[in-house]
């Protein structure tokens, strides 16, 4: 298992609900959290992924929503940085 962590600040607070819509449509998908610090509107977007293959399918079925709803069609942020990690243990 892996887990993508992106560092955004600010944590964006606009409707990103479809982007975990699409990305829980792909096989291989564990969950995805969007996480934000009070204090400083910054966040951390954690997704767990069976393997890169499971990562790179939510990616294009990101990619594909994105382009069914016009998100592209305008500018957005993005993450400060994304990092990915291998999960050593789980509960």
């Amino acid at each position: 298992m892996i887990a993508r962590v992106a560092v955004w600040e600010p944590m964006p607070t606009d409707d990103r609900d479809w982007v975990l819509d699409a990305a829980a449509t792909v096989p291989g998908v564990h969950g995805a959290y969007h996480l934000i610090d009070p204090a400083t509107g910054n966040g951390l977007s954690v997704a767990f992924f069976e393997d890169e293959a499971a990562a790179q399918a939510a990616r294009e079925a990101i990619e594909k929503r994105a382009e069914e709803i016009g998100w592209n069609n305008a500018p957005h942020p993005a993450p400060a940085s994304q990092t990915i990690y291998n999960v050593i243990r789980h509960g």
